[in-house]
């Protein structure tokens, strides 16, 4: 029933085309996270001003900020690359565009993190 994310394993080294796959799948698991968790902190009156996915500097892209943030360093430990400058260089890009520019563009850097090697 959730084939579709098998696409989001983050151990395994990944072509181009899968890459694009674990973008799309992480694109809506993130869309998905950021809609309902952003309701429920809405309708307990944690947050007063949810916004919408679109707006920038709202809940939504704080909580889209935070699962780019929790997916790539998933990736990185999941694959020992905690010692590489790269790897590490790439989650601050993500973390940063995501926060500043957007959350689908915050995700780039992470599908291009899944096609690097892991190390042994």
């Amino acid at each position: 029933m959730f084939g579709f994310l098998k696409s989001l394993d983050v151990t395994k080294t990944h072509t181009v085309t899968e890459a694009v796959w674990f973008y799309i799948t992480g694109l809506i698991m993130m869309v998905g996270f950021t809609t309902v968790l952003g309701y429920v902190l809405g309708h307990f009156g944690v947050v007063d001003k949810v916004g919408s996915f679109f707006d920038g500097g709202s809940t939504f892209t704080l909580l889209g900020t935070g699962f780019v943030l929790l997916l790539s360093s998933m990736i990185v430990t999941g694959r020992k690359l905690t010692g590489d400058l790269f790897s590490i260089l790439l989650v601050g890009i993500a973390v940063y565009l995501s926060f500043t520019m957007s959350l689908i563009l915050g995700l780039v850097p992470v599908a291009l993190l899944t096609t690097m090697p892991s190390k042994s």
